[in-house]
């Protein structure tokens, strides 16, 4: 049975041929084609994918990924659909699961959302169930540095605390939704806020969402 982060990858690598080396996405400054270098590089490249977390490795990092950037966009394409090289921990199933199920559905949805004719796709409930687990995991580390509080909940009812502090923000929407929320894609999140305006105001043009 395919797992969640072997559908998204291939969701992923379609929705980038498709549409081609150059089309916008919601990732501050990268084009398609920088988009597909990022997904390789952290899959293929451990000795530079450390930037994505340490600062001092971040110039690395970026020399690294423009190398990939230079590549044929169909290279970096067909890299993407094979996955990760054959010694790499990406290949174990578990670590796929946990590492990629999220990072290919939200890099789907910053090439689908940055086009002006986007509307959100239909998600079986059995995948949003999946991906409320990872929130719940993650909800206190992509929230720590937002500027109120802050409380996702779903339709019916559960609740992950991203932040604690005043005054509390309440996010409600789809598990897919909360996701791209707290992932920094706060502009086109399907998510209703409820609490004081000035917070909401604030979560809405806040930097310090995501990792």
């Amino acid at each position: 049975m395919s797992t969640f982060a072997k559908r998204e990858r291939l969701l992923l690598a379609d929705l980038l041929e498709a549409e081609g080396p150059e089309a916008p996405t919601l990732c501050e400054g990268w084009l398609t084609r920088d988009l597909a270098a990022h997904v390789v590089v952290r899959e293929r490249r451990p000795d530079a994918a450390g930037g994505l977390l340490i600062k001092q490795l971040a110039p690395r990092l970026e020399r690294v990924q423009a190398e990939f950037a230079a590549k044929p966009y169909e290279e970096l394409i067909q890299l993407i659909r094979t996955g990760p090289p054959r010694f790499s921990p990406f290949q174990l199933k578990q670590v796929d699961e946990m590492s990629n199920t999220v990072e290919f559905y939200v890099h789907t949805e910053d090439v689908r959302r940055a086009r002006p004719d986007w509307t959100p796709r239909e998600l079986d409930q059995v995948f949003q169930d999946a991906l409320w687990s990872r929130l719940e995991r993650t909800a206190r580390l992509v929230g720590r540095n937002v500027p109120t509080g802050l409380v996702l909940r779903r339709p019916d009812g559960q609740t992950a605390v991203a932040h604690r502090g005043t005054p509390v923000v309440t996010a409600t929407g789809e598990p897919s939704e909360l996701l791209l929320f707290t992932m920094g894609r706060q502009s086109t999140a399907k998510v209703e806020l409820d609490g004081d305006e000035d917070a909401i105001a604030k979560l809405h043009e806040a930097k310090q969402l995501g990792i």
